[in-house]
């Protein structure tokens, strides 16, 4: 350690040396910068926090400044866009006191691909500590573009169940443009300047922290870190965070570089907690999953419908079937447990919906109140258990107070002693919880599928939504957006192509994938294309981006096996044609299926793999591309 006299500026780059971020102390207050290939991207910004019992914001003075060190960590993670993920950074500590000689650290780790920073309240004590206030910002120069989801306001929205993360995105805004309400953005929020993109999240957040978002309103593209609306909690329980000292809070994120840098980057597991000991991996199987509900809704949750779905996934080769809300009702647990047993007996595992219940909203979907209380959870989890069911879907949760945070993170643990996955919908952004909870197959936390079979005007946004959310919400965090059909939807006219469609499965990373296709559309499509159905991979284990723009167009390929999948979708209104080098992909054939002529058709052909590879989408249209 080194104490600080005079020097109150401190420097920490990245392993090679393309990323720096400058801490300063001036008058009493800490702030930083970040410099990219030597020019800054990222604007003085403030660091600090403020306790109900004292200030860190201001006032402050520098005990001293660890030197550089080299951290390193390397895990394996299924659920993700890598299997193999390595992660090194500078780690620097900045230790700081304020008059009354009360103790605060922020730490910095800059990796190649990025910045993270937390807070850490070194002192022992038992008594209770409330922060009031995050004072975190982050400050863009003037031109630079924004790509922001707005929070949606507590208790709004069908049967009260905002916040949900499941608002369009704006695109392409200037920065410093307030949010819609007071709520604010949510996680991630994209940023461009000059050839420099920036994704801003959060990381490591357990039960002692809230999740945040950013503040409505930032002058001068300066954006703060907010702090949940108070209706925001678990049953007469705490929003914003509290907790005895020592205490870390979560780690604030920033993937910095190329468009192909931040699809790339995998810092929000990096800085996630690992696995807990108690959770093993290999108990929780990830896959493809039928799911009748979403085409059909309510009126298909019966017991012969739900098996012909059972037989659906057996034929597809898919590894579960989803059953949605009220099956305690429709179909009864006795005749549940035949469902279980046949899907037992065709490879299938059954996956059941949970109303996260509580007073946070008004809907009526049963089983409901089953999970909110420990000792009813625990009784409802050993009957599934006993009964074969491989997971749950709990809907529609209250939004990011620390107390619900804390909510969602019993479920999680709860559900692994008893082998269930967990997908929640109606529900925060995961913040890399997959990987310290490996039972976590999915989380929605989108304007998904389903709101294309409500209303025409989201089948209408489908074609930049999809091509923007690559690019934001499914960067570091599973997505269950239930994508994929084929054929024509009821009331709806489809804005996207069959080539569009079929790429979703590709783009769009989810632990678990429920494909929105019926039996019925299925068995119009051409064979070669429910092939590749039959044999899409559940998990990967690499991803790169080919090319794309957030908001136009994506080109993705991801790696299983000794295949690349290669998927692309055009966003816009006029046709695309993308070229790239099929060397880098090695391989000996190359099988594309694109856009036929004819309304919903496909066309399939065989490619040269290891020369330029050209292909044209239409508008609104795409294409999968499989080399091995």
């Amino acid at each position: 350690m080194q104490t600080l006299h005079a020097q109150n500026r401190y420097e920490i780059s990245s392993p090679d040396k393309t990323l720096k971020v400058t801490v300063v102390l001036a008058q009493q207050q800490l702030s930083y910068t970040i410099s990219r290939n030597g020019a800054e991207v990222l604007n003085t910004s403030s660091l600090g926090l403020v306790r109900a019992d004292e200030d860190f914001s201001k006032k402050l003075s520098i005990l001293s400044v660890s030197k550089n060190e080299l951290v390193k960590d390397s895990y394996t993670l299924k659920n993700a866009k890598r299997l193999l993920n390595n992660y090194a950074a500078n780690k620097r500590i900045i230790h700081l006191q304020t008059p009354s000689k009360q103790k605060m650290d922020v730490i910095f780790q800059v990796s190649d691909d990025g910045v993270a920073f937390r807070y850490y309240f070194p002192d022992r004590d038992a008594k209770i500590k409330k922060l009031a206030e995050e004072k975190t910002s982050f400050h863009f120069f003037n031109g630079a573009k924004a790509w922001m989801q707005p929070m949606s306001v507590a208790k709004t929205g069908w049967e009260s169940t905002n916040p949900s993360y499941e608002e369009y995105y704006k695109k392409e805004i200037n920065v410093g443009t307030p949010a819609p309400t007071n709520a604010g953005w949510v996680y991630p929020a994209l940023f461009n300047y000059k050839d420099t993109w920036l994704l801003i999240s959060e990381s490591g957040l357990d039960g002692n922290y809230c999740a945040t978002r950013l503040k409505q309103n930032s002058a001068d593209g300066n954006y703060e870190v907010g702090f949940p609306d108070q209706r925001e909690a678990f049953t007469g329980q705490n929003v914003n965070p509290e907790s005895e000292l020592p205490w870390y809070t979560p780690w604030r994120i920033i993937a910095i570089g190329s468009l192909k840098t931040i699809t790339g980057s995998t810092l929000g597991t990096d800085l996630a907690y690992p696995a807990k000991s108690n959770i093993n991996p290999d108990l929780f199987q990830l896959g493809k999953a039928s799911w009748s509900w979403i085409i059909l809704k309510d009126n298909s949750i019966t017991y012969d419908v739900q098996k012909k779905y059972i037989d659906f996934a057996a034929d597809m080769k898919w590894e579960f079937c989803l059953i949605d809300v009220d099956w305690d009702t429709k179909i009864g647990f006795d005749k549940m447990q035949e469902l279980a047993d046949y899907a037992k007996s065709k490879n299938v595992g059954l996956i059941l919906w949970y109303n996260s219940a509580g007073d946070w909203n008004t809907v009526k979907y049963t089983p409901r109140n089953k999970l909110n209380v420990k000792e009813s959870r625990l009784k409802e989890f050993a009957m599934l258990q006993k009964m074969g069911i491989k997971g749950i879907k709990v809907d529609f949760f209250g939004g990011d107070g620390q107390s619900m945070i804390k909510y969602y993170l019993e479920i999680f643990e709860d559900a692994a002693k008893f082998g269930l996955s967990v997908n929640c919908h109606g529900a925060t952004l995961p913040r890399g919880w997959q990987r310290t909870y490996p039972n976590l197959v999915t989380m929605e936390s989108i304007r998904g599928m389903e709101f294309i079979t409500f209303e025409q005007e989201n089948a209408n946004e489908e074609p930049l939504h999809a091509t923007t959310i690559p690019f934001t919400r499914n960067v570091f965090d599973p997505m269950d957006f239930t994508p994929m059909t084929l054929n024509k939807l009821p009331k709806i006219n489809r804005n996207t192509t069959n080539g569009f469609e079929l790429a979703l499965p590709v783009i769009f990373q989810s632990g678990v994938q429920h494909l929105a296709e019926t039996p019925d559309g299925m068995a119009k499509v051409p064979a070669y294309v429910k092939t590749f159905l039959q044999n899409f991979p559940s998990s990967w284990s690499d991803t790169k981006l080919i090319d794309g723009y957030p908001g136009k167009f994506v080109v993705m390929a991801r790696k299983s096996g000794n295949k690349w999948y290669i998927g692309g979708i055009n966003g816009e209104t006029f046709a695309k044609e993308i070229s790239f080098d099929g060397n880098k992909f090695g391989g000996k054939t190359a099988t594309l299926i694109t856009d036929g002529n004819e309304d919903l058709s496909f066309v399939k052909s065989e490619l040269t793999s290891n020369a330029t590879i050209k292909i044209t989408m239409k508008p609104h249209g795409g294409f999968v591309l499989v080399i091995e």
